[in-house]
């Protein structure tokens, strides 16, 4: 009897074109699957997760990211005025640094500003906008996709040429596993995650999915979205995750809805987050070697977007957990340090794993 989980292991991703960018590169599309009916779907323009299919309690596959059917739709006028990052690769600093600028070694820098008078995602032209080198590959753990770009001296404001691996691996335990890597030549701010926005419904929002975060602490932040510095206690707010809320419950009591960084302290051996969709029985466990989890609740998604099957992404239609170092880090000094100095290697993982519930 053949085993299915070691002949898709075997193979390499298989890859069709995505379309032509607006500047006429041909972009490509990877699908890695294992033996379990998980698909995932990567373009290299911008690492970008566009779909992702995983079975329900009943074992039928579905639809579990935002995302459009070809490249065009990440770059079209309205998604550019929105915004929202779906499923893409973010650097060279995920989330906010305050007014755009940061002093380091004695030498202020000024970054391109593309969220009011802050510096969101790496800027105007940030990872998610760039063309990686893909080199689809295979394991001991299942498919992989290994995207490479380099960030020179200077772009977007930062400093030094950054070297920056991504390799998604999709196990045959169903987990989507990323590994990021990097190195640079020159003292630089580094903070790197993946933007997708999840549904595990496939419904048209997620109020009713249950989260768990093993968090006790969050970043407080201004009307920006910039932390003040404090590091407030979840307890008694509609912050706490540490037992599970769906996050329809609360979000009326946080103005805006989620759009924060919590603190992450998991037990040993335990999941950084967990989400539970009751309908499809499907669950999603998150586990990290970075500090903070941005979690956000599609609050700017506004219904003028509409996805690869015309479905139209209204508010909360997803949720993103984005695995990272705290926002505005290299403005303050007592979060957790985000430099990458020359000679030092930057590592970091992140696991998103997949199953049901009956």
């Amino acid at each position: 009897m053949t085993d299915t989980t070691q002949t898709t292991a075997a193979t390499a991703p298989v890859s069709a074109s995505f379309g032509q960018t607006q500047d006429g590169t041909e972009v490509q599309l990877y699908t890695l699957t294992n033996g379990h009916g998980l698909k995932v779907s990567i373009t290299n323009y911008g690492g970008t997760i566009t779909s992702l299919l995983v079975p329900d309690k009943a074992g039928k596959p579905g639809e579990i990211v935002l995302g459009f059917a070809d490249v065009s739709g990440y770059q079209s006028p309205e998604f550019r005025k929105a915004g929202p990052y779906f499923g893409a690769l973010i650097g060279r600093y995920g989330n906010r640094i305050a007014k755009g600028r940061f002093t380091l070694d004695g030498q202020e820098y000024t970054l391109a500003k593309n969220n009011g008078e802050n510096t969101l995602h790496g800027g105007k032209i940030g990872f998610d906008k760039v063309i990686w080198q893909a080199e689809p590959g295979t394991s001991a753990e299942g498919q992989t996709l290994k995207l490479t770009y380099l960030s020179k001296d200077g772009e977007e404001g930062y400093p030094g040429n950054l070297s920056v691996t991504v390799v998604y691996t999709l196990t045959a335990d169903d987990t989507l596993k990323i590994d990021y890597s990097a190195t640079t030549d020159k003292a630089t701010p580094v903070n790197l995650t993946n933007h997708a926005y999840f549904n595990l419904s496939g419904g048209k929002d997620v109020l009713g999915h249950e989260v768990t975060i093993a968090a006790d602490r969050y970043n407080v932040v201004d009307a920006g979205l910039i932390p003040t510095g404090e590091l407030r206690p979840v307890k008694g707010t509609p912050f706490d995750f540490t037992t599970p809320h769906t996050i329809g419950e609360r979000i009326a009591q946080v103005p805006g809805g989620y759009d924060h960084n919590w603190l992450l302290n998991p037990a040993a051996g335990q999941p950084a987050a967990t989400v539970y969709e009751p309908t499809t029985g499907r669950t999603m466990q998150v586990s990290t070697t970075e500090p903070g989890l941005q979690f956000y609740t599609g609050n700017f998604l506004d219904g003028t977007l509409k996805g690869a099957k015309g479905q139209v992404y209204g508010k909360h239609a997803g949720f993103c957990m984005e695995t990272q170092h705290f926002p505005d880090s290299p403005n303050q000094p007592t979060f957790p340090s985000t430099i990458l100095k020359p000679g030092q290697t930057l590592k970091s993982t992140t696991i998103y794993k997949f199953g049901v519930r009956q």
